[in-house]
């Protein structure tokens, strides 16, 4: 909004400064800026009253003798509001409105917000059952499904089944080829095939963003630098010298994406002000949920979803960490005909514990230090990630 207030401005009675409102860099700066004062301003008084007024606290299984479970249990939970907030109010005060890739994000941001505070919601009103799982898949993929017709058939987003694949020159690649069997109806159906892809992607990123937040502070550093690394991605493909510079598609007006981006780094940053070990509050899948989202979606709409694996590593492994755990253990129980109820041996199990991290606590790493190795990889993975736009 103050975007149109300062162009006026500008245009209309030539208002000193006004200007510079203009630039993209400045814009996503202030967003940043905004998001981590909200952040810092309404932290404690929204933990406050989680605490005292909602009793809200998050639903911790102490049995499982992980480090500072019972301190745990006592803290309140929900605090992905406070970045679903600081997200969207210096995006609608920064961003260009009408930009159609910012109206998916603030989409994206507000549906999967409200799928997850369903979810905390529940948990709180049902005790430990919270919304069913195959009700969040559900809400993932028609966000998915929503944002692939979007991008698909809306007529601001050019070439919207091409794609970029890294370490390749001609790294653009068209869907359509995937589909190119079908002849001369290629072309009008691999729509189809690209809404598919969107739907897997939307709902592997959220559901392993959902996973990783389970120490504290380990989702919100993880989620700052992937969301650092895709706000340049996103300034340097509309950025029409800097695109042709690395020789990646130029995107039109996608620059305008890293307003949102900024705000979305300064949320998870300020966030992290409060939830760094000992947390004073948890996102719950209020906000696990929606920055799984947010970082596929955005991948999605620049054209970097192939790089998703490798932005978004810890996210991969620790995705991994749990279907190994699963199969393992089931593979097992099997092979030995356990009763049921009766737990597979510790020994005998892939991993101590899933997701990856936990196993690292019970081999009796600190908290603190699987955090920050953890975001010391996720730092490492966005370099090698940004670095894709010249290794080829």
């Amino acid at each position: 909004m103050l975007y149109y207030l300062f162009d006026w401005l500008d245009r209309a009675v030539d208002f000193p400064g006004a200007g510079v409102f203009q630039y993209i860099s400045f814009r996503a700066a202030a967003s940043m800026v905004t998001s981590l004062l909200i952040m810092l301003l309404l932290g404690k008084p929204f933990i406050r009253w989680m605490k005292n007024k909602m009793g809200i606290m998050d639903e911790v299984r102490t049995e499982l003798g992980l480090e500072g479970a019972e301190r745990k249990a006592k803290t309140p939970t929900m605090g992905g509001l406070l970045i679903l907030i600081a997200i969207i109010i210096p995006t609608l005060l920064f961003a260009k409105l009408d930009n159609v890739y910012v109206q998916i994000m603030l989409g994206t941001t507000v549906w999967m917000g409200m799928v997850g505070f369903l979810d905390d919601y529940l948990k709180k009103t049902r005790g430990k059952q919270g919304l069913p799982g195959k009700y969040k898949v559900f809400g993932q993929v028609v966000l998915g499904l929503a944002v692939g017709l979007l991008v698909t058939f809306h007529p601001d987003i050019t070439d919207p089944l091409k794609t970029t694949i890294p370490f390749v020159k001609n790294n653009e690649f068209d869907y359509t080829w995937l589909v190119s069997w079908m002849g001369p109806w290629a072309a009008d159906y691999a729509w189809v095939l690209f809404v598919l892809v969107v739907i897997f992607i939307v709902t592997a990123v959220s559901n392993a963003s959902n996973l990783t937040d389970g120490i504290d502070g380990i989702a919100t550093g993880v989620a700052a630098v992937n969301g650092g690394a895709l706000a340049l991605l996103a300034w340097v493909s509309g950025n029409i010298i800097m695109s042709g510079y690395l020789n990646i598609m130029y995107l039109p007006n996608i620059g305008e994406l890293a307003v949102f981006s900024t705000a979305f780094v300064g949320g998870t940053l300020g966030f992290l002000w409060f939830n760094s070990h000992p947390a004073e509050i948890f996102m719950g899948d209020t906000g696990s949920l929606a920055i799984g989202g947010i970082i596929a979606v955005f991948a999605i709409l620049i054209r970097k979803e192939l790089l998703l694996p490798l932005l978004c590593g810890i996210y991969l492994v620790e995705d991994l960490s749990v279907i190994v755990q699963t199969t393992g253990c089931k593979i097992y129980r099997r092979k030995h005909k356990l009763p049921t109820g009766q737990p597979v041996p510790v020994e005998k199990r892939p991993l101590l514990m899933s997701p990856l991290h936990h196993h690292y606590q019970k081999k009796g790493v600190a908290e603190e230090k699987v955090v920050m190795r953890f975001v010391i990889v996720a730092i490492l993975l966005a370099i090698f990630t940004l670095s894709t736009l010249k290794l080829r």
